[in-house]
């Protein structure tokens, strides 16, 4: 593009959401012209830059939706969602949206608003946790028959604030391993008491919550004698937010349609 791609974010004032300003403040390639929050929120009319620990950037934090951008980022929450999703069609908008914990409705809706707007979705904008995603796929399907099974687990952690569990991107790997495993799988939230042994078709999940930490997510591959771990983990917010904005210049090209980070990585 000969001229910088013109970004909103949704959630400008969360955590994810500065980190997506800053970094986006320094990409010379894009150029955020607004930062959306909630009608009620302390901190409207306070500039988005300065909020983001960067230069001042004459973006204040509004609840007014823009109509003069590109591509809509949004890191929000669930009960937020709902408005993006109506904004963004209704303004011809394209949309990356990386908020978890929607209901079914909300992906259906989301999914029927893709019939006319680009729409990138995923539970995790990391490269690396998409890269290893595709891993998972690659290692489940080399080893499903494997004499004497194979036993899948996932382990996630998170900081102490995230509100559900288990994570987004922990339920995503289980479904992309689960299409490799077959119809019949069964998705097993934690343990406790007499269980029985563990049966062959099921993959486990185990939520942790400590700290600080953005986000961490180990699958455990385990056989008879040998077992596979892949773990990727972030040290901080940044690898979403690069992430977010790569997906946005993928996107800004594409026909309307539901797409994501394994489209915009071109696996």
């Amino acid at each position: 593009m000969t001229t910088p791609l013109k970004i909103a974010v949704h959630g400008a004032a969360g955590r994810m959401g500065r980190r997506v300003v800053a970094l986006a403040s320094a990409d010379p390639s894009v150029e955020v012209t607004a930062a959306i929050e909630n009608d009620q929120h302390e901190l409207l009319g306070a500039d988005a830059g300065e909020l983001a620990g960067v230069d001042t950037l004459d973006v204040p934090l509004a609840s007014k939706w823009p109509t003069d951008v590109d591509v809509v980022i949004d890191f929000s929450l669930p009960d937020a969602i709902d408005r993006c999703i109506e904004k963004c069609e209704s303004h011809d908008t394209a949309l990356v949206i990386a908020t978890t914990g929607m209901t079914d409705a909300q992906v259906e809706r989301l999914r029927d608003a893709s019939a006319s707007i680009p729409v990138v979705w995923a539970p995790s904008m990391s490269l690396a946790v998409n890269l290893t995603m595709k891993l998972a796929q690659q290692i489940t399907e080399k080893l499903r028959d494997v004499p004497g099974g194979l036993d899948i687990e996932i382990i996630e952690r998170h900081h102490r604030f995230k509100a559900d569990a288990p994570s987004g991107t922990a339920l995503k790997f289980g479904d992309l391993i689960a299409e490799k495993l077959g119809d019949d799988t069964k998705h097993v939230h934690g343990r406790e008491g007499h269980t029985g042994q563990r049966t062959r078709n099921e993959i486990g999940y185990h939520a942790v919550r400590v700290g600080d930490n953005p986000g961490e997510h180990t699958i455990v591959f385990g056989m008879l004698g040998e077992r596979i771990e892949l773990n990727v983990a972030a040290s901080n917010r940044d690898c979403y937010a690069a992430g977010a904005i790569a997906a946005a210049k993928w996107l800004i090209d594409r026909p309307a349609g539901m797409y994501d980070m394994f489209d915009v990585l071109e696996m």
